[in-house]
């Protein structure tokens, strides 16, 4: 007897597949030509072709389907690994940039963080998005550490808690475009602050390092 999948799985290529990926390209649509506040679950019950009570049985909300959507489209971006921190650190960059700067993406961030001010479960799945998404790059400046890089003792977070600071600040706050210099102005702070020990706690005894940072 052919053991059946437990309801709800997707199966590759199987119908909740195929219904996953229509009702998140609807959404990627919707978001290009419209703002969060206007996406319902019957705008994505047309442009899909899933009967709206699918949707709602599956994501429930709106929010449930955008959150989906965010962490399809997020898992795409690359954790760099040149060998050069500083170089790891600009492809990084660039790349929270490319998807930000796209309208739909950025309508599903500033959607799902006004949100989550009144829904605590959207709160939480937002929250939960982004620390597994931090912890997945801070590779880059763990395998710094082991190049000697940057000193022993570095907390890779705050690492990248500095990098990505400024950009989110321009996109969600200023609402402006993340543009080449704050790229730039992003990824030499943050290099130079790791070389010289400031994301290493104080007491540690490890920051410091023969000779001055390199330029």
């Amino acid at each position: 007897m052919t053991e059946r999948p437990p309801h709800g799985s997707a199966r590759p290529g199987g119908r909740t597949a195929r219904t996953r990926a229509a009702v998140l390209a609807a959404a990627y649509e919707e978001l290009d030509r419209d703002s969060f506040a206007a996406l319902t679950l019957d705008r994505l019950a047309r442009r899909s072709g899933v009967h709206v009570s699918t949707i709602r049985r599956r994501w429930r909300t709106v929010e449930g389907v955008v959150v989906d959507l965010l962490a399809e489209h997020s898992s795409t971006l690359p954790t760099p690994d040149t060998g050069d921190f500083r170089r790891d650190l600009t492809q990084l960059t660039q790349a929270i940039a490319d998807f930000n700067n796209a309208l739909r993406n950025r309508n599903v961030i500033q959607g799902l963080l006004a949100a989550a001010a009144h829904d605590s479960r959207v709160e939480e799945i937002v929250r939960a998005a982004f620390v597994r998404r931090t912890e997945e790059v801070t590779l880059i400046a763990r395998q710094a550490v082991e190049r000697g890089e940057i000193p022993e003792g570095t907390e890779a977070r705050e690492v990248i808690a500095a990098l990505a600071a400024p950009l989110y600040y321009r996109m969600l706050i200023l609402r402006g475009p993340i543009d080449e210099r704050l790229v730039h102005t992003s990824v030499e702070a943050t290099y130079q602050a790791a070389r010289s020990g400031v994301f290493v706690p104080k007491g540690d005894g490890k920051g410091d390092r023969k000779g001055d940072p390199e330029g």
